[in-house]
């Protein structure tokens, strides 16, 4: 007899050898424990006798000492590891029954080891617990099918000098044992038959608990349950006992609260630690434990983080490149000649403009812009062109030093061999259960379930259209916010007066066109936000109706189709504002409507600063809304839903919530759960990649919201959801090639914006070709052509009678004025104009790609010391064992000698062994 420190702070157990079960189960003897007061406490299961527990002293008789601490990651007998846990509710369904039954039973076959809680010990006294263990037997011989790399040997490998200064980075690092809780070894794929080869200290720790998960994931979803001597291959896997709901629930546990450390020892707390050093908004300055996120989650979760922390990392050039830019246009007012010329009483003043609109809009002074020419400037200067060119080059070095970034973490995490298409070869079990036709498979020689031609051509045909129609009523959502913006213009005009009519000061400040754009921006946002709600279960449903064969194959068609909706849904409303608005407008005598003149919807015009400030509203409040509005609500809608489902268990004693019940009440990370984390993202790059011209703060915006992303995303992880399986993956998958068809795409747009949208170009030209003083002086009036009011129709004239000297009116464009031989045609400055925009979107997107291309080539997508590494453990893994099968080999003969010689041709397999493993 000897003693034990048990799982509760000051109980000690008294361990015995239970002789009678012993020699009633087929295994080992289990050890039974007993408190000093001998309190018993029955259980069934695998013939293994519960944990007896009472109160570890006669006067403390209190109802909670009596009761056992269920907050535990352990079997009852405080020995055996949980890696798994099934939830069922027993609803008398006989055919969930016998489902249920079988597949334990299959389970028990595989060598995993079951314990049963029953429904009186759960909160809702409902539900069912059926943990899960696995031992060495099993997780050995799956870790060999698995090809799982475990250590051999240290690493002798130095890491290359810092080159950061301490005294710098140390408010921002994190504990060691935190950033590298292991420590850093050479591995090989375990190898059952070689398992002196490896450092195996501890069967029990060998292989962590997100190995252990991962295994045991992989045993459920391949062990059937149909009865012995029946062999139907649709009835296989936890997926589909999932879908028809034999069982309500399966996930692996956390290992202990998130807010403080697991009492038992052997409990290694990484939850807590992760919730403390990353989770918390308070760490927004500290660097990511990925290491640590990558051993408690999988690295296919890490890897999400690292590219999200890098992604934040490189916005922070961005921003400072783009707030030094925006502090540029502030800075540079007093030298905004365009703007002081529209202000000035006696140019802009007396300069009378054409109404905007039909009817309802008057004839306004110039002037009248003089706020919102201002508002231009901060955006529309010369750094703008910098700024653009610096984006180009910006994304470039972002994806390459991403590159080389996710190849050291491949390093790092035993990723460089790793093939993904070995995790996704799974068949779905909807592929199975929908696919009825069987033909054999080429490799494997075994008959499996296929989707006939015809049947994959109408579907896809169908998923196509339904693609197309959503694409299409985003365009016609557009169209309907355009006809907006054209109608209520004219109600905004009648109201918001100009300042030479004497009306109420808010007329100085906000102008029609900026009234016009902000509210037709926020019910953009409004029918962006419902479509996209709409369309995520559309997009789901239509790629379930494809019936994709593998995991990778779905998220691959979904994610094509979500973010080309999404690119459609959130980008259209700012290309409408950068390339369309103000291009096709007419002049005075003969303007363009939208749908024909029978509409009278007259096509909008731009102000006399250009439209640029308005696709700066526009992207601020898409931009911006989609953000916050995300942030509320993957921090709310989780915190709601589990707060109301685990309302009950709150009023139980903390000892007596089970790990498993708390871990049950949390939302359930799905499959696909990084899908919309990277689809967010992706949808953010476009915003500061394809719009920044005219944005230059969106980095900024971007940068703030990325840093409270990051922790609000780890709050979930640790908090809200269940611990997910653990996945492999060796980088973002297809998403890199988005964001690398997006950096192609955001040299274009950007080129075209500063040409066509921005008032740039004009600019330039009149200051080295028009100015007869070199200066921008004049520029106001050489922009504004002449027409004669006279010669306006009567349908385009204002309601209100026009009493005024003046008989001419002035509108933005370069055309011939009245009496001119070629009246009201283009100027050549308009021809020269349009030449100079054509050859800087040629110059400008030539010089960004070169650059990009060079930058490409120059950097390499493997950093050099990680290749040394990579060929360095190639070499010792070859090295070594070819050492360990010599010695193997010299233990064999000896051994063979000391007993009886055998044969040389009973030698000879032995050696082609050998002689093949050392090749």
């Amino acid at each position: 007899m000897r003693r034990l420190t048990g799982k509760a702070k000051e109980e000690t157990l008294i361990e015995l050898q239970s002789a009678s079960d012993s020699l009633n189960t087929d295994g080992p003897a289990v050890l039974t424990a007993f408190r000093i007061n001998l309190h018993s406490d029955d259980s069934s299961g695998n013939g293994v006798n519960a944990l007896c527990e009472g109160g570890p002293l006669p006067a403390h008789s209190e109802t909670e000492r009596l009761q056992p601490n269920r907050d535990t990651v352990f079997f009852r007998d405080g020995v055996r590891r949980i890696d798994f846990v099934l939830s069922y509710v027993d609803d008398k369904d006989e055919r969930k029954q016998e489902r249920r039954k079988e597949f334990e039973a299959n389970l028990q076959k595989e060598g995993l080891e079951l314990e049963t809680e029953d429904k009186s010990e759960s909160k809702d006294h409902k539900t069912y617990f059926l943990k899960i263990h696995a031992p060495w037997e099993v997780l050995a011989t799956y870790a060999d099918v698995l090809n799982i790399k475990v250590p051999f040997k240290d690493s002798d490998m130095q890491h290359g000098p810092d080159v950061h200064l301490d005294w710098l980075s140390c408010p921002f690092r994190l504990p060691d044992h935190i950033m590298h809780p292991q420590t850093d070894y050479f591995t090989y794929p375990f190898d059952k038959n070689k398992m002196d080869f490896f450092l195996i200290n501890d069967k029990e720790t060998f292989f962590p608990p997100s190995t252990r998960n991962r295994i045991v994931f992989y045993i459920l979803a391949r062990v059937p349950y149909y009865r012995e001597g029946y062999k139907d291959r649709e009835k296989t896997g936890i997926k589909r006992l999932l879908n028809n709901g034999t069982y309500t629930a399966a996930f692996p546990l956390h290992d202990c609260r998130y807010w403080k450390r697991a009492r038992n020892a052997e409990c290694e707390s990484e939850r807590f630690n992760l919730y403390k050093h990353w989770a918390r908004f308070l760490c927004f300055y500290k660097e990511q434990p990925l290491n640590l996120i990558k051993k408690y989650y999988g690295e296919k979760i890490g890897i999400y983080f690292a590219w999200l922390g890098f992604y934040t990392e490189m916005l922070f050039f961005a921003a400072v490149m783009g707030v030094i830019c925006f502090t540029y246009g502030a800075l540079s007012y007093g030298n905004n000649k365009s703007s002081e010329e529209i202000c000035d009483a006696n140019i802009g003043g007396s300069i009378l403009m054409c109404p905007l609109c039909d009817k309802k809009c008057p004839f306004w002074k110039l002037n009248s812009t003089c706020f919102s020419s201002w508002q231009s400037h901060l955006f529309d200067n010369e750094g703008t062109i910098f700024f653009a060119i610096f984006m180009g080059i910006w994304v470039t070095l972002f994806l390459e030093f991403w590159k080389r970034r996710q190849a050291r973490l491949e390093y790092e995490w035993d990723l460089v061999d790793f093939e993904e298409e070995q995790q996704q070869l799974q068949i779905r079990p909807e592929f199975e259960i929908k696919c009825t036709n069987r033909r054999e498979n080429k490799i494997t020689k075994e008959m499996e379930p296929y989707l006939p031609v015809t049947s994959k051509c109408a579907r896809f045909c169908f998923s196509g259209a339904t693609v197309i129609f959503w694409i299409s009523l985003i365009v016609a959502c557009i169209i309907g916010v355009i006809a907006y913006r054209l109608a209520v213009y004219a109600a905004f005009a009648s109201i918001i007066k100009d300042p030479m009519r004497k009306i109420q000061l808010v007329g100085r400040f906000i102008t029609p066109q900026l009234a016009t754009s902000v509210t037709a921006s926020c019910i953009n946002f409004v029918i962006i936000m419902i479509l996209n709600f709409f369309y995520e279960k559309v997009a789901i449903w239509i790629t379930d109706m494809e019936i994709p064969k593998t995991h990778l194959e779905y998220e691959n068609r979904l994610t094509i189709k979500m973010f080309m909706f999404q690119f459609v849904n959130y980008y259209s409303s700012c290309f409408y504002v950068a390339f369309f608005k103000g291009k096709f407008v007419g002049y005075p005598g003969k303007y363009s409507y939208m749908f024909g003149n029978f509409t009278k919807l007259r096509n909008e015009e731009c102000d006399p600063g250009g439209c640029l400030i308005e696709l700066t509203t526009q992207l601020v409040i898409v931009m911006a809304g989609k953000q916050v509005w995300g942030n509320i609500q993957e921090a709310l809608l989780p915190l709601m839903r589990n707060w109301w489902s685990s309302r009950k268990g709150r009023h139980n004693p903390e000892n007596h919530y089970s790990r498993w019940e708390q871990d049950y009440v949390l939302l359930n990370f799905s499959q696909i759960g990084l899908f919309y984390e990277y689809l967010e993202m992706v949808i953010q790059f476009g915003f500061i990649t394809l719009f920044v011209a005219s944005f230059p703060l969106a980095p900024v915006l971007a940068l703030f919201n990325n840093i409270l992303e990051i922790r609000v995303d780890a709050w979930k992880f640790t908090t809200q959801f269940r611990r997910p399986v653990a996945s492999k993956a060796r980088n973002i998958g297809a998403w890199q090639e988005i964001l690398n068809s997006v950096a192609i795409l955001s040299v274009v747009t950007n080129a075209f914006i500063m040409a066509f949208t921005s008032d740039m170009i004009p600019r330039m030209v009149y200051l080295y070709a028009y100015s007869k003083d070199a200066s921008m002086s004049g520029y106001i009036n050489n922009s504004l052509s002449v027409y004669n009011i006279s010669q306006i129709h009567p349908d385009n004239m204002p309601e209100e009678n026009w009493h005024n000297s003046t008989t001419t009116c002035r509108y933005r464009d370069y055309r011939y004025p009245p009496g001119h031989e070629r009246q009201y045609t283009h100027t050549m400055q308009f021809w020269h104009i349009l030449a100079a925009k054509m050859a800087f979107i040629i110059i400008m997107e030539h010089v960004v790609f070169v650059v990009k291309f060079f930058v490409a080539w120059l950097i390499p997508d493997v950093p050099s010391d990680v290749k040394a590494r990579i060929k360095r453990e190639r070499y010792l893994i070859q090295e070594y064992l070819h050492k360990y099968e010599v010695e193997r080999l010299k233990v064999q003969l000896s051994a063979s000698f000391i007993t009886e010689p055998r044969s040389e041709t009973s030698l000879t397999p032995d050696k082609h062994e050998v002689v093949s493993e050392c090749s």
